[in-house]
């Protein structure tokens, strides 16, 4: 089955674009700036063409390129000016729009090169706190709404975590806290990691000792970590596992394994509300985000 999806909604579009399907219309009948297709219904749909140009159409829009004078340019100049502007400016709203058209026209020369502008202005900290954090939260509500292709999370997500553990091997690790080590993991089949990898970097740049498991850890593995003579800290982020109707199990064995331990368990993230109601007797923390648990830390 073919999950790359070439055809748009009308409604996908506003999802993306963040203007609204009534706008889109009339940019289309006003200034041909759109061709859509039409089914067999007459409903329209758009290809994966007409999406990147409006993408490009929003990003010189919002910089005082007025309609009408975007209408007068080519495809081709669209795509220059746009790509010209998105690396010149490349702050917040600018460089989340730039990520966009990146993500969509799998251009990394293009999201290299915004990262670059960003970091001439802002700290790494600061980069994802602005700009990847609202960019991967639209990304979630692209992925909610059936609009994102599995292709296009996986380019943007793959570029984003090369930032990070670049950043994460650029730190000197000299460790100032050694009060105890942080043991950091997904569930099994959790492979979205982007938010537990930034708290790895967190962690290390203020100078804890960590221990990066990665994805998709069978929880038993814990064990060998309870054995060793130190204070252990796990941390764990739930996105999309475990499914709903396996939750309670999962945290009901994280108890068990945890109990009688003076080890801390601390799982952020936004399925954490499933179990909120639970009662442990081992010192299990729940977060609702990695930004939360950040604050705390």
């Amino acid at each position: 089955m073919n999950n790359i999806k070439q055809d748009f909604t009308i409604k996908d579009l506003e999802n993306i674009s963040g203007i609204k399907a009534h706008t889109i219309r009339i940019w289309e009948k006003r200034y041909n700036l759109l061709q859509p297709k039409r089914t067999e219904t007459n409903i329209r749909f758009y290809s994966s063409e007409n999406l990147q140009k409006l993408l490009n159409i929003v990003l010189l829009n919002n910089n005082n390129y007025k309609i009408s004078k975007i209408a007068a340019l080519s495809d081709e100049d669209i795509i220059i000016k746009s790509r010209e502007l998105a690396l010149s400016s490349a702050v917040n709203d600018e460089a989340i729009n730039a990520l966009k058209v990146s993500m969509f026209q799998f251009d990394k020369i293009l999201f290299n090169n915004a990262y670059n502008i960003l970091l001439q202005k802002k700290a790494f900290r600061d980069i994802f706190k602005d700009v990847f954090i609202p960019f991967l939260d639209h990304v979630g509500l692209l992925w909610q709404t059936e609009t994102l292709l599995p292709a296009h999370e996986h380019f943007i997500s793959n570029l984003i975590s090369q930032k990070i553990q670049l950043n994460t091997e650029n730190l000197q690790y000299n460790i100032t806290n050694t009060s105890k080590t942080f043991v950091l993991f997904l569930p099994e089949n959790e492979i979205h990691e982007l938010g537990l990898l930034y708290l790895n970097y967190e962690l290390v740049l203020r100078g804890f000792h960590t221990i990066y498991l990665g994805q998709s850890l069978p929880l038993n593995n814990l064990n060998y970590f309870l054995e060793l003579d130190r204070e252990i800290c796990f941390i764990t982020s739930l996105t999309v596992k475990p499914y709903d109707d396996k939750i309670e199990a999962y945290f009901n064995d994280i108890n068990e394994v945890m109990h009688n331990t003076n080890n801390q368990f601390i799982a952020a993230g936004r399925k954490v509300e499933k179990v909120k109601h639970l009662k442990f007797n081992a010192n299990i923390q729940l977060y609702n985000s990695i930004t939360d648990l950040l604050n705390v830390i």
